[in-house]
């Protein structure tokens, strides 16, 4: 299978899209311009709530919303780690030894939160599961720092080995490597990756994550080193520690030496990306590529066209068959729909085939969008209990694949099939509709024989106002028209009147226009012609 990451960096997000023999499978986009809260993301936070009733508190980590932590989630080393961040924090001249640290007694599964925070303590937390509609971000107070191979876990004193490690002597080869490797005070979980890999690999990963730790606890220690972006009104409560970017984040849980190529249309983005390809695999450091061609780097990988047609409200599968999908604030509910087409003549059989089909592209929906939460599936409805058990038995092996925890009921009674999926950041939402290409949303239109000498006035503009070097972005039909004839077509002569690259751009209206300066940013046009005030409506 061929595997292939696709990252897009613009100027205000970078778009990741996850590819298996040229489908997309997963696609996430990162605001650049704002802290987003990542999954991982540590910040020293002060409680404002503790509610007795859900045994849970209400920390401020610097969003709009106090975050939420729930009792177990303080994690059974909770005392042990406050008084060690508390030495830490009180005596900002040295950092205190975890070894030299005394061990508190264990929190119990069973107990009130009420009884280890109140209102106006700071704490430690980390970031579970991001800011979703109207509710803030789900933290933890068992912090980790997650590697390739591994996760470090300060004060847990265990070596944990994931189950998916099947052979028992892989499982203590491993267990004794890193006992042998790891500083006393700290806990580690191996990863299912880490099968097979050499001590020396797995040595200097651990170094770079106990480094990370320790940076961690540096910039608690100093908070006049935090940038004045991720402080906040309440003076001690910041961002101490910021979880690897989306793209680098995104390789970490995916990569494996099958990839075949990672494109990447930014350099900075593209020389981080190479950096850390060649600390987990160094031999497979060649497949990090930089894309640099003219056309979007989407377009050329057919991305934006597999957005649009499978992003919407209606995604059609094989044999013409279609899902309606809808979000709701209680769950996602998806309909199946076998159209006009008929692939047997029994209906029963017909029934159970199409459901199969379905059930192939919603098990692709689930992961491309991230959906998480309670999703209802309204499946065609079939008589045959054996065809009911057959769909419940392929659906799950279709979900076998997806790296989010979930689980999947039998169809009940009304043909309704029910999954709960882990949900930790919000499901994918794009606009995938188009602005009206004649009107442009005005409600008006203008004489398209006049665009392309609009399309002029404004470059005429835009290099007086910018100068020249620009790029202007235009809807594939429009370049096409203004690329007519080999040499004497409207393409070349505005490239040579007005020094102006002209691109295709997928994404925009047919009537519409974008202009970038020579690092790629987007300039404002100006507003569009004045509409026909003719008194003849």
């Amino acid at each position: 299978m061929k595997s292939e990451l696709i990252v897009d960096v613009q100027p205000t997000e970078i778009a990741i899209a996850f590819t298996e023999d040229g489908r997309l499978q997963e696609i996430s986009r990162e605001k650049r311009d704002e802290d987003s809260y990542a999954v991982g993301n540590i910040y020293y936070g002060r409680v404002k709530k503790v509610m007795p009733a859900l045994n849970a508190a209400f920390v401020d980590v610097g969003y709009e919303r106090e975050a939420f932590l729930h009792y177990p989630d303080l994690g059974e080393s909770f005392l042990t780690l406050r008084d060690y961040l508390t030495q830490a924090v009180s005596n900002r001249k040295r950092m205190p030894l975890m070894e030299q640290t005394e061990r508190k007694s264990e929190l119990g599964k069973e107990g009130r939160i009420g009884d280890y925070l109140k209102i106006g303590d700071m704490l430690l937390v980390q970031v579970t599961k991001e800011p979703i509609n109207t509710k803030g971000p789900r933290v933890t107070a068992e912090i980790n720092i997650a590697g390739r191979n591994m996760v470090l876990i300060p004060f847990a004193d265990k070596v944990m080995v994931s189950q998916k490690i099947h052979r028992e002597s892989e499982r203590k080869r491993l267990t004794q490597l890193l006992r042998a490797i790891l500083p006393a005070g700290f806990g580690i979980i191996i990863r299912t990756v880490a099968e097979g890999k050499r001590s020396q690999e797995l040595d200097n990963e651990l170094k770079i994550l106990l480094q990370r730790w320790e940076d961690t606890v540096h910039v608690l220690q100093h908070p006049e080193q935090v940038s004045a972006q991720k402080k906040n009104k309440d003076a001690d409560v910041r961002l101490v520690s910021e979880e690897l970017g989306r793209t680098i984040g995104t390789i970490r849980d995916v990569f494996t030496p099958e990839f075949t190529a990672i494109q990447v249309n930014d350099r900075q983005i593209y020389n981080e990306v190479l950096q850390y390809v060649r600390l987990i695999a160094p031999e497979c450091a060649d497949i990090v590529r930089f894309y640099d061609k003219e056309q979007p780097i989407f377009d050329h990988y057919d991305i934006t066209r597999q957005i649009k047609t499978g992003l919407g409200r209606i995604v059609g599968f094989k044999n013409g068959g279609y899902l309606t999908m809808d979000k709701t604030e209680a769950l996602f509910s998806i309909d199946v729909n076998s159209g006009s087409r008929k692939l047997f003549d029994d209906q029963e059989e017909n029934a159970f085939q199409f459901n199969k089909l379905a059930a192939e592209e919603i098990a692709h929906q689930l992961r491309l969008r991230d959906i998480g939460g309670i999703i209802i599936i309204d499946f065609i409805d079939m008589d045959s209990k054996d065809n009911q058990q057959a769909l419940y038995d392929y659906m799950r092996e279709l979900m076998k694949h997806d790296r989010a925890r979930h689980n999947i009921l039998p169809l009940s009674k009304f043909g309704l099939m029910q999954i709960t999926r882990q949900r930790v950041r919000p499901a994918v939402e794009m606009n995938v509709t188009e602005v009206c290409p004649t009107c442009l949303g005005k409600g008006r239109v203008q004489p398209t024989l006049l665009f392309t000498d609009t399309v002029e006035n404004e470059i005429a503009r835009m290099t007086a106002r910018y100068g020249k070097r620009l790029r202007l972005e235009l809807h594939p039909y429009v370049y096409a028209y203004a690329s007519r004839g080999l040499i004497n077509n409207l393409r070349r002569r505005w490239q040579w009147q007005y020094g102006v690259q002209v691109r295709e751009n997928q994404s925009i209206g047919m009537l519409e226009m974008r202009f970038r300066d020579g690092k790629g940013n987007v300039l404002p046009v100006s507003e569009e012609p004045e509409k026909n005030t003719d008194s003849k409506e």
